[in-house]
């Protein structure tokens, strides 16, 4: 039975690649138009991918280099940084995750209704009633074995890769070379080109949220080095997309066109160079891809939390219990917000890893390790600070009270809650945090 749980190598790579492209791959093209041309473009694919790339290859070392730690993102935080800031870690990305579930249920009821006026704007009785099935659909395969619903996934994801490849073929068939040189340096906008890439770095965060997937579920890898192989080779799948669905509009079609397009602004994309059988293509392309896209994030975050409650850092009904909770109210940024602190962590633990020599032979170089763990650090760290204050407030305001978990949990192990001085600080800090943000939600000064 066990090796009938156990991932394959595609399986593991279409998990990353199901992560990552969700629904926010339709929506580059009217993102970065409105904001750049293709040289700033470029250069904020290139600052991203550099940085994603780092952390790609920290997830490859480390499964490398510490094949005993399972579930990635939370045991390599609980293992570098302590017990709560692991629980930390493990929370933080399991609700970050299904924050970023409900956006998927929306969009999917959202798109729905521009062809069927049933479900309005996915707030009609009809569409809350498809979404419960939907929801409950996806609770019972998975149930059924990670086995079975990773194959699912991997079927998924390539059928969603599917109108994405269409889309890149027609717009390079259809490339014109001036239109693109008329983009290029942002066509009628007046802004600096930095100030141009510096307005688009955060939606290159939340795209490539899920390049940690394989190493999630590194459990069920057959073999431990298809976990790195799949990281790094579903890196490069979807970065390619990524670019390409960035660029090549600005070849067919004026930036300021692309700008005020409706999102999906792929659909709009394809619909303004072949007609409206483009719109409908890309949009069934859309549905396919988030539920894909919901079904490798249901795995994921569950499979985190379910590390944790093993790991005894969760109540002990974690283990059997998995719910969503409705997070309609909070915005949809906190997922990359809530995902980033958890990926420093990792990259700090590489860092750790690197400099302690674990895994490595005695005479072994760990120069370049030690520069790519750095540069990711490095990466994460400016990340959260260009989201801004606000986010990492408003993240407090969740990790703070969910501190209760672990309360319980250590309660239910008979062990002081919290073990060293450093706990204390991180917790306080989250409790300061929260309070600053729940004031500035009541006195209007951010708004969710």
């Amino acid at each position: 039975m066990a090796s009938e749980q156990k991932m394959s190598r595609a399986q593991l790579t279409a998990m990353v690649v199901g992560g990552m492209v969700g629904a926010g791959i339709f929506s580059l093209p009217r993102t970065f138009a409105g904001a750049t041309g293709p040289l700033g473009a470029v250069i904020a694919w290139l600052i991203a991918g550099t940085g994603m790339y780092m952390l790609a290859r920290v997830f490859q070392s480390l499964a490398e280099r510490k094949p005993e730690l399972d579930a990635g993102v939370f045991m390599y935080a609980k293992e570098g940084f302590g017990d709560y800031p692991g629980f930390l870690s493990a929370f933080g990305y399991w609700i970050g995750s299904c924050i970023g579930n409900v956006s998927y249920w929306v969009l999917i009821k959202s798109t729905l209704g521009a062809f069927f006026p049933v479900f309005g704007d996915g707030n009609t009785v009809i569409a809350i009633a498809v979404a419960s099935v939907g929801i409950w659909a996806f609770h019972f395969m998975i149930l059924r074995g990670v086995q079975q619903a990773a194959a699912i996934n991997k079927v998924v994801t390539i059928a969603k890769v599917i109108p994405i490849l269409v889309f890149i073929v027609i717009l390079a068939f259809m490339f014109k070379g001036d239109m693109f040189r008329f983009n290029f340096y942002g066509g009628d906008l007046t802004d600096s080109v930095f100030a141009q890439v510096r307005s688009t770095m955060l939606v290159t965060v939340f795209v490539f949220l899920g390049i940690e997937g394989a190493s999630v579920y590194s459990r069920y890898a057959q073999k431990r080095e298809d976990v790195g192989f799949a990281t790094v080779t579903g890196f490069f799948i979807v970065t390619t997309l990524m670019v390409l669905v960035t660029l090549l509009p600005y070849a067919v079609l004026e930036r300021s066109q692309i700008a005020g397009m409706r999102q999906p602004s792929m659909a709009a994309a394809l619909e303004a160079v072949v007609g409206p059988w483009g719109a409908v293509f890309v949009s069934i392309g859309l549905l396919i891809s988030v539920l894909g896209a919901y079904l490798a994030w249901s795995l994921i975050c569950a499979e985190v939390l379910f590390a944790a409650a093993k790991n005894r850092d969760m109540p002990r009904v974690f283990i059997t219990t998995y719910w969503s909770r409705d997070a309609f109210a909070l915005m949809l940024n906190l997922t990359s917000a809530m995902s980033l602190i958890p990926l420093l962590l990792v990259a700090g633990f590489a860092v750790m890893v690197v400099r302690r020599g674990q895994g490595y032979a005695p005479n072994e170089a760990r120069s370049l390790d030690l520069f790519i763990a750095g540069l990711a650090t490095v990466y994460t760290i400016f990340l959260l600070f260009a989201g801004g204050l606000k986010f990492i407030v408003l993240s407090a305001v969740l990790y703070a009270p969910g501190t209760a978990l672990y309360v319980w949990a250590r309660r239910e192990q008979g062990v002081p809650v919290f073990a060293r001085m450093s706990d204390w600080v991180i917790f306080i800090a989250a409790a300061i945090g929260a309070v600053v943000g729940v004031w500035w939600i009541a006195t209007g000064y951010i708004a969710i």
